[in-house]
């Protein structure tokens, strides 16, 4: 994951798209850096990750988008995102956004 303003670049090979993702864990890699590479965000971690209908992979990836003082209120979001089979983004969206110290609803 990448620190805040920074962007990762070539992580991710063509060998490395065409062959399909094998597993949970890669799937919320490949998300996580997807997704490090089209917002200036910096990466809190991976929420939840399941299959989609299509064999492909749907990842939700928690993102510091404001950082206050203190911690617990910084405000968070998480975003949905969705691979291929193989490993390519397909779309990704902002799904909720909540303050650190908030509870679960």
């Amino acid at each position: 994951m990448t620190e805040p303003g920074e962007r990762r670049r070539g992580t991710t090979s063509t060998r490395t798209r065409e062959r399909p993702v094998r597993g949970a864990r890669e799937a919320a890699r490949r998300a996580a850096d997807a997704l490090s590479e089209l917002i200036r965000h910096r990466l809190e971690g991976v929420s939840a990750v399941c299959r989609s209908e299509d064999e492909g992979w749907i990842v939700n990836v928690d993102v510091l988008e404001v950082a206050r003082i203190p911690d617990t209120t910084s405000l968070l979001a998480t975003y949905e995102v969705e691979l291929d089979p193989s490993g390519a983004l397909v779309q990704y969206r902002r799904i909720a956004r909540y303050r650190r110290g908030a509870q679960d609803q």
